[in-house]
């Protein structure tokens, strides 16, 4: 009955103020409630009562709250309803003495909620104490989505966005995000979605709805099928994950039952899924833990494709003619949707979310897109069709970029693209310094994708291989034989040349949905990586043995991380010598060769060097990591970044310790981290003695080119001498060399 009535509110010619006035009046005699009252954020974080039943009239547009003021506020802050017997007595009461509500015992408020975002709080009151029923919550949030449609419409005075924002859609933005995948481009924007209006919200026939709702889930779970029968996917690999994750995601029975109880409530079937969706999305907007927000991520992303399906558009900008440099614009977006896109044809990708770890991001990163992320109020600046300039090294976005803006970018873009034409001639050519030293160049990878790249890069193998990537995109724990066939296929894409696999690298922040965990205070410095194998051996040991069992009559090199005393290598290889024993006891070939290795990037493992290469096959050094335990700096924190430069004295001279030990005992020694991928920081890695290094692909042909001009012998001199240097960092002095010598850096 409120529903009808609040249709035939909706669809008069009224002013927006005058529907909310008449709404209160609605609900308060539907729902037998003394008091009703909706509150509005104003563009400055306010909240503004706009309209009551039952309150003093008078404090309308008077009386206000900030965010986390009192109950309205308190709502506000956690997008979640509030159900009270006893008002008063609840810590976060604010008594506003103009609007009379002393008298009211009973309180019941529900968010305002589009998108995830909050728009106001909707309040019913009553004088005697009493626990609100489930079904009045419900219809009370059902109400507040038709409130949400008449804040959002821009019709209320003094609500919504600034005067200017008209204004913000024409001029110049820079805007800073975070960085999460190097690179620059500029092009033209693509809004991968846009937004599926819901212009109806009340049905006519539930039954009629729950069937439309229903036929829509069928098709969304045809379209994930269809996909994962596509040559691309069928052949297995981290996109394939990727969708087997969504399909599990499509037949979540919570889900589905939550969009079913919305419909029940009077709601048409597309109001009911962005309901759901927005209460997801308030939920990630607000959620700290990383695996959670990566899951209502995915929520989040079968409910848009979900909403096309409905309305018939269930097609994104990816089906649609794109623009020879289009860069992709979203909120956030999944990773199967990534996959959709023409890579010939895109060139970058900003989202308003995204995280280091997201599963949108490995995959960018696998693709050698550069990706911009969390850049706060994008969407409401820009226009498709708008000039755009994305910079995944700095983390910056120039919307509309004025002409000096585009004009060094462009000069950028076609300087960097005449380099890698440059850098391609060298493909096949070793990497030996004008003195004669065979530097042996390889890239990081960890997803199938990666492996092109390690023809089209030149390299001489895989320096780091983070098995971990193919567990992070699998809803469940990889099985034994999907281990065996995608390690297989790393080897195989590899032939001859030397892969190290470096063994599970989780806990931290790299949460998986199928290990328990709890919330450390210190992730970094936590559970992870050999201290959570060690403690479980049995997910250890499973890996090992698919590692062993790809590599069949071949050579296996296997490297454990974060290893922080002797002990801890010890303990892993015994691990792997078992799996050995085992394997041959049931008659299964063994590989020919097994090399053992640890990756120092423990500061504590520095001074163990001795016991430890008497242990280790061999070494690799994990810049990034030893530089942030060394300088106990967080490398994610932005107020942290760049604060110590990975050329300091002081870690180079620790990586010279290294390289120095290792020769002496004739154990190789690589290194792998950002370090390697700068020329600069190459050039630094050669004259400490490092003569195999690993880095992204894309950086390969930048540190050959340097190789070649660089006399390896002259700069080891120069550079030990100065590592008892006081100074912050030997950057400025390696590039007076490199100026000076004619290193391209």
């Amino acid at each position: 009955m409120l529903l009808r009535q609040l249709r035939e509110v909706m669809a008069a010619p009224e002013s927006a103020q005058t529907r909310l006035d008449r709404i209160v009046v609605l609900i308060a005699s539907n729902m037998v409630a003394e008091v009703c009252s909706i509150y509005v954020m104003r563009p400055d974080g306010r909240l503004e009562l706009y309209a009551t039943e039952g309150l003093n009239p008078d404090a309308v547009h008077k009386a206000t709250l900030r965010v986390g003021q009192g109950l309205v506020g308190l709502i506000a802050a956690r997008a979640e309803p509030l159900n009270l017997s006893d008002a008063q007595s609840h810590p976060s009461f604010t008594y506003l003495a103009e609007t009379g509500e002393e008298a009211y015992r009973s309180f019941l408020g529900v968010p305002v909620l589009r998108s995830g975002h909050m728009l106001g709080v909707l309040v019913v009151q009553n004088r005697i104490q009493r626990t609100y029923a489930e079904e009045e919550v419900e219809a009370l949030q059902t109400t507040a989505m038709v409130i949400g449609e008449v804040v959002a419409s821009g019709e209320l005075p003094d609500a919504g966005p600034p005067e200017d924002e008209d204004i913000a859609h024409t001029r110049p933005h820079r805007l800073e995000g975070l960085g999460l995948v190097g690179g620059a481009a500029l092009g033209t924007v693509v809004l991968h979605e846009p937004r599926v209006e819901v212009a109806n919200l009340i049905a006519r026939n539930p039954d009629v709805e729950r069937r439309r709702l229903d036929t829509a889930l069928a098709g969304l779970r045809a379209s994930i099928d269809e996909m994962l029968r596509q040559t691309d996917f069928a052949r297995g690999g981290e996109p394939r994950e990727v969708l087997e994750t969504y399909r599990l995601l499509a037949q979540d029975r919570g889900w589905v039952k939550r969009m079913r109880e919305a419909i029940a409530t009077g709601l048409t079937a597309e109001a009911a899924v962005e309901r759901v969706q927005s209460d997801s999305q308030a939920r990630m907007l607000r959620q700290r833990d990383p695996y959670l927000r990566e899951r209502l991520h995915d929520l989040d992303d079968l409910a848009h494709r979900l909403l096309r399906h409905l309305v018939g558009k269930v097609d994104t900008a990816a089906a649609g003619d794109l623009p020879p440099d289009a860069i992709v614009v979203a909120r956030n977006m999944g990773p199967a949707e990534l996959l959709d896109y023409d890579r010939s044809r895109i060139r970058g990708l900003i989202l308003e979310e995204g995280t280091p770890n997201a599963h949108v991001t490995i995959v960018a990163r696998a693709l050698d897109l550069p990706l911009v992320g969390r850049v706060a109020g994008l969407l409401a600046l820009i226009e498709p069709g708008d000039r755009v300039v994305v910079d995944g090294r700095s983390g910056e976005v120039h919307v509309r970029p004025t002409a000096d803006v585009e004009r060094a970018y462009g000069e950028k873009a076609e300087f960097r693209a005449r380099q890698q034409q440059r850098f391609a001639r060298l493909r096949a050519r070793p990497a030996i310094t004008r003195d004669g030293q065979r530097i042996s160049l390889n890239i990081n990878a960890g997803l199938a994708v990666d492996l092109p790249h390690l023809d089209e890069a030149g390299a001489d193998g895989i320096g780091l291989f983070r098995t971990e990537l193919q567990f992070m995109v699998s809803a469940r724990f990889p099985r034994l034989d999907e281990q065996i066939r995608h390690y297989s296929a790393v080897l195989d894409a590899a032939g001859d040349r030397p892969v190290i696999f470096r063994s599970l690298d989780i806990g931290g922040d790299k949460i998986l949905p199928y290990i328990a965990h709890s919330k450390e205070p210190n992730p970094a410095l936590g559970w992870r990586a050999i201290r959570m194998a060690l403690d479980r051996p049995g997910l250890l040991r499973l890996q090992l043995r698919a590692l062993l069992r790809a590599a069949s009559g071949r050579t296996l090199r296997v490297m454990f991380p974060m290893i922080a005393e002797v002990d801890e290598f010890v303990r892993a290889r015994a691990l792997v010598r078992r799996e050995v024993e085992l394997m041959t006891t049931h008659g299964r070939k063994p590989p020919d060769k097994i090399r053992i290795g640890a990756m120092v990037e423990v500061p504590s493992l520095v001074w163990q060097l001795p016991a430890l290469l008497s242990q280790a096959d061999f070494i690799s050094v994990g810049s990034n990591d030893l530089l942030q335990f060394m300088f106990a700096s967080d490398r994610d924190n932005p107020r942290m970044a760049g604060r110590y430069d990975p050329l300091s004295p002081i870690l180079l001279k620790t990586l010279h310790h290294v390289a120095e030990q290792a020769a002496a005992r004739e154990v190789p020694a690589h290194l792998c981290g950002e370090l390697a991928g700068e020329p600069i920081g190459a050039m630094a890695l050669i004259g400490l003695g490092y003569r195999s290094i690993s880095m992204a692909p894309a950086s390969l042909g930048s540190v050959k080119n340097a190789i070649l001009e660089l006399d390896a012998g002259d700069l080891q001199a120069k550079l030990l001498k100065r590592l008892e240097s006081p100074e912050h960092s030997l950057r400025p002095w390696l590039g007076d060399y490199a100026k000076c010598h004619k290193i391209t850096v």
